[in-house]
């Protein structure tokens, strides 16, 4: 079997000026980056014709930690809506290095559903990453040195929220002590790293509208906090005019093909279970001003990446999306019974693929729970019941019949052997979702203190009873809330390997108490992140990372890349 750098390596990709003409993006607001790679430039967009297209959001059940193919079947299912006749957009994040060279690997899709060129969108792309990387640090730099000549602002050295990130996963890095050795050296202070996709920069990039907003999102941003708690933002130590200047060209998005040659807009990249896990407004937009259907994806499960795209992404863009697809899998289902134990880089337990439909059913609770959190935003579900060798028709049947009782439309699909033929039947069932009206609604209204809408994510979203809050971020809330921060979303951070905060737990408990460990205000990118649980902002590697199996052939050819 071929593997999906095999697959990519063979397709015979169209110039992008032709993708570009599939949604009406003229040879002019594009900036080429070789034959298959361009930046749209929005603002040399003509005005966009016809009715705006449909909006479909591609989400899961909680996955394992091997992934349940989510991008697989959004690339799929774009590829599909083409076949039915339809001008279709798929918009995604740009992968992570972090992740491409930990476990997980790239995040291009996979085998017939991919996005190509695979290279490239796994690794530097266009420089968006670097520029985020850059312009966050550029910040640090500066809080720094205003400490270092005199401190004017009288910056409490202890209270710097704003830490330095990189695109790599290095544990080592998480707390740090900075200015060591010479007096030169700067002033000693604790602080630590973050991944770049943490980085409210990341999220500022996903969510701004236009040029001067991000200009208005990067100077607004909180960096540090004075010895009397006012806060100090990134215009106050002289960096958002820099910061603005090193995001102008990432601030465009990529666009990119899938094997079939369906637009792929590809744009930001923050995670889902340390931020709000959706790629960027702006790529929505050009995909929705020239296309019939767009495509798009949230990080993990509807509990974690749909939440925030319903709660945040839409807050900001005003956009309402049309339908949900949500992706199950029979290992899946199998595994929220907590009978098996699935370990990232290690093979799947032969017990998944013995056929036991009984199994399956054991552990429908997570996915009648995932399909409920689309639906108490008011938009409709379709459940993709994605295919793996493994399966069997048994199994696939059980799930439909999950689906049946509820009354959500279903298909199985094979984005990955199939690729855009193998999801025709989900697209279908999308379709027909899609000519619905929408009743699509947010969770919580914008007045509402901050302590009553985590309150509302953890009962109504995850399931919890009750919410308990550290005195520390109790204590943080009211700060926020006087300093007018009150009216903002809020943005949980908390594992994707279960509903609940603790990544042990399966299925779908109820009346557990949700712990808020810590909060921070994010306010160049307009939310209040809300930390559950132990989450870490920067990953670690595992004992066998993807970095070990990549390299360059005799050829000069990279191999290992997944």
């Amino acid at each position: 079997m071929l593997s999906d750098l095999e697959i990519a390596r063979g397709a015979r990709p169209r110039p992008i000026a032709e993708v570009a003409a599939l949604l009406g993006i003229p040879r002019e607001a594009l900036r080429l980056y070789g034959d298959h790679i361009a930046k749209v430039l929005p603002a040399a967009l003509p005005p966009a014709a016809g009715p705006r297209a449909r909006y479909v959001l591609v989400t899961a059940v909680t996955p394992t930690p091997l992934g349940e193919g989510k991008t697989t079947t959004a690339v799929g299912l774009a590829q599909a809506l083409h076949r039915l006749g339809h001008r279709a957009a798929v918009t995604l994040r740009q992968p992570s290095l972090g992740p491409t060279f930990g476990i997980k690997g790239g995040a291009a899709g996979g085998g017939h559903s991919q996005v190509i060129p695979m290279e490239d969108l796994n690794l530097h792309l266009t420089g968006d990453f670097h520029a985020v990387t850059a312009a966050n640090n550029l910040a640090a730099a500066l809080v720094d040195s205003h400490l270092f000549h005199g401190n004017a602002l009288g910056l409490d050295p202890d209270d710097i929220p704003w830490r330095r990130v990189l695109d790599v996963n290095d544990r080592p890095l998480r707390e740090v002590t900075i200015g060591l050795g010479r007096r030169t050296d700067g002033i000693p202070r604790r602080t630590g790293f973050e991944i770049t996709a943490a980085s409210e920069v990341m999220a500022i990039l996903a969510l701004a509208s236009d040029l001067a907003d991000l200009r208005r999102r990067l100077g607004r941003a909180v960096v540090a906090y004075t010895s009397g708690g006012r806060p100090v933002t990134a215009d106050e130590v002289g960096a958002g005019g820099a910061m603005a200047v090193l995001m102008k060209d990432a601030l465009a998005p990529n666009l990119l093909q899938t094997l079939e040659g369906t637009p792929a807009l590809i744009h930001a990249g923050p995670f889902a279970n340390i931020a709000h896990g959706s790629s960027s407004i702006l790529a929505d937009l050009v995909g929705l001003r020239g296309a019939d259907y767009v495509v798009t994806e949230a990080g993990f499960g509807a509990d974690v990446g749909a939440e925030k795209f319903f709660n945040i992404k839409c807050r900001v863009s005003g956009l309402r999306p049309d339908a949900a697809v949500v992706v199950t899998t029979v290992r899946a289902m199998k595994a929220q019974t907590g009978k098996h134990r699935i370990v990232p880089g290690k093979p799947i337990p032969d017990a998944l693929g013995t056929e036991d439909p009984g199994e399956v059913l054991a552990g429908a609770d997570n996915l009648r729970r995932h399909l409920a959190i689309v639906r108490r935003h008011g938009v409709t579900p379709v459940v993709a019941i994605n295919h793996f060798p493994t399966d069997h028709p048994s199994e696939h049947a059980a799930i439909g019949a999950v689906c049946d009782d509820l009354g959500v439309a279903w298909a199985v699909c094979d984005p990955h052997a199939g690729g855009g033929a193998g999801v025709v039947d989900l697209a279908r069932r999308v379709e027909e979702a899609c000519a619905a009206p929408s009743a699509f609604r947010h969770l919580y209204a914008d007045e509402m203190p901050l302590r009553a809408k985590i309150e509302a994510i953890a009962t109504e979203v995850y399931g919890a009873g009750a919410v308990s809050f550290e005195a520390s971020a109790a204590d943080a809330l009211h700060r926020f809330e006087a300093l007018g921060w009150g009216s903002l979303p809020v943005c949980m951070a908390k594992t994707h390997l279960s509903l609940t905060h603790d990544p042990a737990v399966r299925g779908a408990p109820t009346g557990w108490t949700l712990p808020i460990k810590r909060v921070r205000a994010s306010i160049g990118a307009g939310f209040v992140l809300a930390m559950a649980g132990e989450i870490r902002t920067m990953p670690g590697l595992g004992s066998h990372p993807a970095a070990h199996g990549i390299d360059l052939d005799a050829g000069g050819n990279i191999v290992g890349l997944s």
